[in-house]
């Protein structure tokens, strides 16, 4: 009887279902007959090289070589052996080479592949990883595709062929490292019990080079092994994670190292006993040392406080820049709030020189419309890796202070917080899948920009016929500014619904509640103008970056006006560059805003040649659904704006459709998994 390896079944089931969004960019055409061969000695990985361009290249033959090169152990070259006729493949390790097949099929599905190859490339991050925040009941916090694609409860003697299917997705952007469960860890992930179940999922991923990390629970040395306390200086709770340590790299030798979330709405931290982060960060540095681990320690960190939210990552973590451990990397979210659709980068970027920071980027939208909504979010990555901190002089880009180049630190890493889940499509909207692939992609190489992306996503998932790419390009582009434009322009931030973070709800106030976490907290609304003062006036939020950023912000004559609300308080009557008042630009706005996505609509429409049936109609639905929720931010915030401003919206403007009393009664009705809007909202 004829035997069939895990990736032939996976690919025959891709082949099977070929319209439903399974398959992500990876729509290879299959029967290829071009020559494959080695000179490697035989391994998973390599195996795995060979398969996928044994099936998929059409090209001349193919030689994959392993010898030392100038790249990275994870760099590639790809030469034309014109003599010959041939291309050569050329790395120092199985991993590389595995990375540099995936490129040359992406060279053939985006039409690419030229007579005269000679390419090298190196990734820019040594780390590149997915945060998952999967809990250990198959909830996702932040989720919106489903259940957790882990099946905790059926592992470790039960294996999905997912799991397979997402270390391939994952190779062939480069990504190469995974963090398994939420950052709100649950300790439970640190029994014997569990880690078995790592243990699979770690030999699943390790052939196509994606390292398990794992988040951890502070408290996990108190709530597991019976400890009186977790002190981070406690000689008993330093041994405990020594030998806990011990146990997991005894089951995975490859274990990348912890992720915690510590002493941030109300997990367990250092601070618990008196100590600092650095006690707590090194304390777990040392116990990973040994085996090549490192620990990547959030800088998502905001006590009830009167002073501004924004600044006090800042605060709390510059006093400590040098004093970490070589193997302790701060991650620190790409703004200083909390993945806004836009923030100005965070001013850790740049200050902290001694120590290695890293980028955390949502790919899950959060704050952008859950799975319902088609936001492209390269153009925000790009946008944050490129701001340049001004850190030592120009080119000190927000990239260039976190990748290990401008400070010369060891380690460099940049995550993202994944949008996988159990649907088949992996990510809940089509288009959504364009974010993984886009983070991936910025991960290795952020000179790229969000068109070339686009391009290569739209060619390798859908087509690359004219007609269709780029119209559907141009949609993705500016898809992010049209958000933007609907829910919150002009440097309005946070003014989601309370919990589920669905939907405007920017009169959202209770007397008792921490007002960090209330929409008037930040856009200060009164009836002589909007926005939050972190000027010198105000919060002088402006003092943490660099000269002339710090200027530049604090000026609102000077300050960029994508920014203005988010530096200043600022007047109704207010003259912007345009010459109309920040009242008038506010509505011109929002009405831009509804305008793009009903354009989005438009165009769409038209593509329906193009695209299966199965996709098309998936994505006009979640569009006719953007496209009511634009109406609704749009009307929401306008008429309650308006309360303050006591000015007319301007006459050549959709009037609003609700009215505000009754947008102010909408509560809606979100799963506790969050996976999707079980209520229908009559607006």
């Amino acid at each position: 009887m004829k035997t069939y390896s895990l990736l032939a079944i996976i690919l025959l089931c891709f082949c099977l279902h070929a319209e439903d969004g399974s398959q992500l960019w990876l729509r290879y055409e299959g029967n290829a007959n071009a020559q494959i061969t080695a000179n490697v000695k035989n391994s998973k990985t390599v195996d795995i090289a060979l398969s996928e361009l044994t099936q998929y290249w059409k090209g001349a033959p193919v030689l994959l070589e392993k010898k030392r090169t100038k790249t990275t152990d994870e760099g590639f070259t790809i030469v034309s052996d014109k003599k010959n006729n041939s291309l050569k493949i050329v790395a120092s390790t199985d991993i590389a080479l595995l990375y540099g097949a995936y490129h040359l099929l992406r060279l053939q599905q985006t039409g690419q592949v030229t007579e005269n190859l000679n390419i090298s490339q190196t990734p820019k991050y040594q780390y590149r990883i997915l945060n998952h925040w999967d809990n250990l009941d198959g909830s996702i916090e932040r989720g919106y595709a489903g259940r957790s694609l882990w099946e905790w409860e059926k592992l470790p003697n039960e294996i999905s062929p997912r799991y397979e299917q997402y270390a391939r997705a994952n190779a062939s952007i480069g990504i190469n490292a995974t963090v398994l469960n939420n950052v709100n860890a649950n300790p439970k992930i640190l029994t014997q019990e569990y880690l078995q179940k790592v243990k699979v999922l770690a030999d699943i991923f390790r052939p196509y080079g994606l390292k398990v990390f794992l988040s951890v629970n502070f408290a996990s040395p108190k709530t597991l092994g019976g400890l009186p306390d977790a002190d981070p200086l406690n000689p008993e709770v330093a041994k405990w994670w020594k030998a806990k340590a011990k146990e997991i790299y005894a089951l995975i030798p490859d274990f990348g190292g912890f992720l915690v979330k510590a002493n941030s709405e109300g997990q367990s931290g250092p601070q618990d006993y008196g100590r600092s982060h650095v006690d707590g960060a090194n304390m777990l540095a040392d116990v990973l040392k040994p085996f090549g681990g490192i620990v990547m320690w959030r800088a998502f960190v905001y006590a009830p406080s009167s002073d501004d939210r924004a600044k006090q990552a800042y605060l709390e973590f510059m006093p400590f820049d040098g004093k970490f451990r070589d193997n302790v990397i701060i991650q620190v979210k790409n703004g200083p709030i909390d993945f806004q659709p836009r923030e100005p980068v965070s001013a850790l970027f740049g200050a902290m020189q001694k120590t290695p920071v890293m980028v955390e980027f949502q790919i899950t939208q959060e704050y952008l419309g859950f799975s319902n909504h088609l936001v492209y979010l390269s153009p925000l990555f790009e946008e944050c890796l490129q701001t340049d901190t001004y850190a030592k002089g120009q080119t000190s880009t927000v990239a260039k202070t976190t990748d290990g180049s401008l400070f010369g630190h060891r380690i460099s890493a940049i995550a993202g917080v994944a949008n996988t889940g159990s649907d088949v499509n992996w990510c809940g909207h089509d288009f959504a899948q364009a974010n993984w692939y886009a983070f991936g992609r910025l991960a290795w190489n952020y000179e790229l920009t969000s068109e070339q992306i686009a391009d290569e996503w739209i060619k390798q998932t859908f087509n690359d016929k004219k007609e269709f790419l780029e119209p559907v390009k141009g949609l993705m582009l500016s898809s992010r500014e049209a958000v933007v434009d609907y829910m919150m322009p002009l440097g309005l931030h946070h003014i989601f619904a309370m919990g589920h973070h669905y939907g405007p709800e920017p009169w959202c106030y209770f007397p008792n509640m921490r007002q960090d976490w209330l929409p008037p907290y930040y856009h200060k609304a009164d009836s002589e103008g909007v926005g939050f003062d972190r000027s010198k006036t105000g919060s002088n939020a402006v003092a943490q970056y660099f000269p002339p950023l710090n200027e530049k912000y604090g000026n609102i004559e000077q300050c960029p006006e994508e920014f203005l609300l988010w530096f200043h308080h600022v007047a109704w009557d207010y003259k912007l560059k345009n010459g109309r008042t920040l009242w008038d630009e506010l509505c011109y706005s929002y009405d831009n805003g509804v305008k793009e996505v009903r354009d989005f609509q438009k165009i769409w429409d038209r593509m329906e040649n193009y695209v299966d049936a199965e996709r098309f109609e998936l994505v006009q639905t979640k569009l006719q659904i953007q496209a009511r929720d634009a109406m609704w931010w749009k009307d929401a915030c306008l008429l309650y704006f308006q309360s303050f401003s006591q000015l007319p919206i301007p006459y050549d403007i959709e009037r609003p459709v609700h009215k505000l009393d009754q947008l102010q009664k909408i509560k809606l009705s979100i799963s506790n998994h969050e996976n999707a809007i079980l209520e229908t909202i009559n607006r």
